[in-house]
């Protein structure tokens, strides 16, 4: 009988997950084909470890994709590595490195820390004959059918959609007026680019919200703390409205707002829907006014899924169409009233993840593949 698992309870738990050693050897055949085509013979679960690479731990949704990584590790029976990559690119690369170099076969899923980073790990992957997947962060002319097979796909979730639904939510708060502040992730991402691009997009049909600022906090509650009391002192009295990212910095924003007496008097809207604002959300005319849902665990669990069933030959990613190599899922817009349609997946993870197995990567509710990248700007 599987064991069920809760979001929230876990949540602590993943944080204080670290890189785990390997010394198994490998039995299975060579490294991966150059050229755009190439194959080569299934590797079976004794010889393959599953690589869940994070930007870091500090983050809830970073936390939640541990979860998931683990949580399909152990319905599939397969060894389970994480990578915490601290919020640097170097570490994020040279643990990969190490891991590819002890012996066994990797499937990898990782969130890379910046979109520059995508190349060199997925022709050190290629090299070491493993398969990889990417989530949220690449450069656009990085494509998966332009390496080959072991570079399996691309998939995110649309951050177009993602700043556009937010930035409406936020504007209509305000009545359509105001000065409002925005917290951008890693400068270097194309999933921090693309949202604050959507942001700023859904903004023009606002023309009396002003955008006062918008500084990078790279996806940490600790920097959304700070980043928010410096924008707080700057403009004193005139912010509004909050907008960020994701959740890690609107907690940090939140908490600054606290401190200065301000939580009640600024409404904010953010991405990703984490537990802790799930109870801010929660509360009475909370000044959360608008978010997305996706999950991590989710993400981590279609991005290691895709690259267990190319590693194990369950399916030949030269074969596919191009929409499932470059993968837009599905993204929902949030409000208060609700938000607690989508936070039911998060009691069973476990349950989530046999459909996840029984359906494929790319028909699971509730984020099914929608569309193909990469994302369009706003205009281009």
């Amino acid at each position: 009988m599987f064991r069920t698992r809760s979001f929230r309870k876990h949540l602590v738990a993943a944080l204080a997950v670290v890189v785990l050693g390997v010394s198994a050897c490998s039995t299975t055949t060579g490294a991966g084909a150059g050229g755009t085509g190439g194959s080569q013979a299934p590797i079976a679960n004794e010889d393959l470890v599953l690589v869940a690479s994070v930007i870091n731990t500090t983050n809830p949704y970073m936390a939640s994709m541990i979860e998931g990584a683990q949580a399909l590790g152990e319905k599939l029976g397969v060894e389970v590595q994480i990578v915490d990559s601290a919020g640097s690119s170097q570490t994020e690369i040279s643990k990969i490195q190490a891991i590819l170099a002890q012996g066994k076969k990797v499937a990898l899923m990782v969130n890379t820390v910046a979109s520059s980073d995508a190349p060199t790990i997925v022709n050190a992957v290629k090299q070491a004959g493993g398969y990889v997947v990417i989530w949220w962060n690449k450069p656009d002319s990085l494509e998966p059918w332009d390496v080959g097979n072991n570079f399996v796909a691309f998939q995110k979730y649309s951050g177009v959609e993602s700043g556009q639904c937010t930035g409406r939510a936020l504007a209509e708060s305000l009545g359509g007026k105001g000065n409002v502040i925005g917290l951008a992730g890693v400068e270097d991402s194309t999933t921090s680019q693309t949202r604050v691009a959507g942001f700023e997009d859904a903004l023009k049909a606002y023309p009396d919200i002003k955008l006062l600022e918008v500084q990078s906090a790279n996806w940490d509650p600790q920097q959304g703390l700070s980043v928010t009391q410096s924008l707080l002192t700057k403009y004193p009295n005139q912010v509004n409205g909050i907008w960020a990212a994701d959740d890690a910095m609107i907690i940090g924003a939140t908490n600054a707002a606290k401190n200065a007496g301000l939580y009640n008097d600024i409404k904010f809207v953010s991405d990703g829907l984490y537990p802790p604002v799930v109870d801010m959300m929660s509360e009475p005319n909370s000044p959360i006014v608008g978010e997305t849902f996706h999950r991590g665990f989710m993400a981590a669990a279609i991005g290691l899924y895709t690259a267990y069933l190319a590693a194990t030959g369950e399916i030949d990613p030269a074969t596919l169409p191009e929409e499932k190599r470059d993968s837009l899922f599905k993204l929902a817009c949030v409000t208060p009233t609700d938000f607690q349609d989508y936070t039911k997946w998060d009691g069973d993870v476990d349950a989530w993840i046999d459909t996840l197995i029984e359906n494929g990567p790319w028909d699971t509710e509730p984020t099914p593949l929608v569309g193909q990248g990469p994302e369009k700007l706003p205009g281009t």
